[in-house]
């Protein structure tokens, strides 16, 4: 079921508009210290973690700003101090922060308290799906007399919070250009540094990525077998709307023969703004949950995976630091294109041969775990994917975006050399 939408959003976003101006006030009068806040829409993870771990390490003082009991102790897991971004605590800490980290938007962190801060946009994803400005969808409210007027209010609000946005980093310049027309961004500050998100799929040995992506996956979803195939079946987020790709009984028990004609498991991972019923009517232990609620961040276990299913998600660019194959399940392509919109044509990402539904994507599926030289093949198909929005494939992205916000006026934290 669907749990979010823009116009839902949107219509929030307008009714805090006092609470902003507010806030405003407030940050003119308060002068900011040196310590970083970060933040993260989904959660203790993603790329906020990265740099937060090399700031840290560097010296500075941190604070990652929690929303719930469920991050408190993802924190407090990882040696994170912590302050609840709503409270008043929150809303200080921001206040007085010279940097402030986001993955999503400025709502990881107390959004009241943003003005006059050193904004780093991290994002979660390299966009395939049109965002920001450049999809219809961003700027939704509900159907109200006076709509269009406050379409584009929201449209402007929008454009004034990505203008303080000071350091945006991108996977290539490819991606770079989608995220300039996306937030409306120029002066050099989206800079192509690669992103810290993925630093875990390139750092280390390839060999020891993999076994303790394995461990991590175990301590979530239980031990998997050891020879088995491993698939991560992971649908984009539809703006509210319902997924149309949930399989349907008879199909959850073709997928599960096919499974076990095969020894793989499927682990289903919804998007955490719209989790759908994919539970199957019965029971099986090749079919496993891997929802956002038992793991924040699926990166760190993606070198655990040996195949992903997708739509529009970017993680069809990321697991090809892998090589690891993809295979697409899209039943309202066209209509996504329509109302949503890609960047580029989806066939360019896809292929010709995107599944438009589960009987026709089992067929494939069967046949590249069965087939080695297809599984090459397709695993070369997606490292060239990859290769073409990913310009680092070193571990060193995090690295490269510290030192970026350092060259752009953020000095060492005290008494460091």
């Amino acid at each position: 079921m669907a749990s979010f939408s823009f116009g839902s959003g949107n219509a929030a976003k307008l009714l805090r508009i006092p609470l902003y101006l507010a806030g405003r006030a407030g940050t003119l009068v308060i002068p900011r210290g040196a310590r970083w806040v970060f933040g993260c829409g989904a959660g203790v993870g993603d790329g906020a973690l990265a740099l937060h771990r090399v700031a840290a390490a560097e010296g500075h003082d941190t604070v990652w700003l929690t929303s719930s009991d469920r991050e408190d102790r993802d924190a407090a897991a990882l040696g994170l101090r912590t302050v609840r971004k709503g409270s008043l605590r929150g809303w200080w800490a921001t206040a007085r922060a010279r940097v402030v980290v986001v993955t999503h938007g400025l709502g990881d962190v107390n959004r009241y308290a943003v003005s006059g801060a050193f904004v780093v946009q991290l994002w979660h994803g390299i966009p395939l799906k049109r965002i920001g400005l450049d999809s219809p969808a961003t700027t939704q409210v509900p159907d109200v007399p006076g709509a269009p007027l406050l379409r584009r209010l929201v449209g402007f609000l929008y454009c004034r919070a990505a203008q303080r946005i000071r350091v945006f980093p991108a996977a290539s310049h490819r991606s770079r250009g989608r995220l300039e027309s996306a937030f409306a961004l120029g002066d050099g500050r989206v800079v192509v540094t690669g992103e810290p998100r993925v630093d875990v799929l390139s750092a280390g040995d390839p060999t020891e990525r993999r076994a303790a992506a394995s461990d991590a996956l175990a301590r979530v979803v239980g031990e998997l077998p050891t020879a088995s195939r491993t698939i991560l079946y992971a649908p984009t987020w539809r703006d509210g709307a319902d997924d149309p790709a949930v399989p349907s009984a008879t199909q959850w028990v073709r997928i599960i023969q096919m499974l076990e004609q095969r020894d793989a498991v499927l682990l289903v991972r919804s998007h955490p703004l719209g989790e759908g019923g994919y539970a199957p009517p019965l029971p099986s232990r090749r079919v496993r949950m891997l929802g956002s609620g038992l793991l924040t961040d699926v990166t760190p276990v993606l070198p655990a995976i040996d195949v992903l299913i997708t739509d529009y998600s970017s993680l069809a660019y990321d697991v090809g630091l892998l090589r690891m194959p993809v295979l697409f399940l899209a039943p309202d392509a066209e209509d996504y294109a329509r109302t949503r919109g890609f960047y580029g044509r989806f066939q360019d990402v896809a292929g010709d041969d995107a599944a438009t539904g589960w009987d026709s994507l089992l067929p494939q599926l069967s046949a590249l775990l069965d087939d080695e030289d297809l599984f090459s093949a397709r695993a070369e198909r997606s490292d060239t994917l990859s290769a073409e929005m990913h310009a680092f494939r070193d571990g060193g992205n995090t690295r490269r975006v510290y030192e970026t916000i350092r060259a752009r006026g953020i000095p060492a934290p005290k008494g460091a050399a």
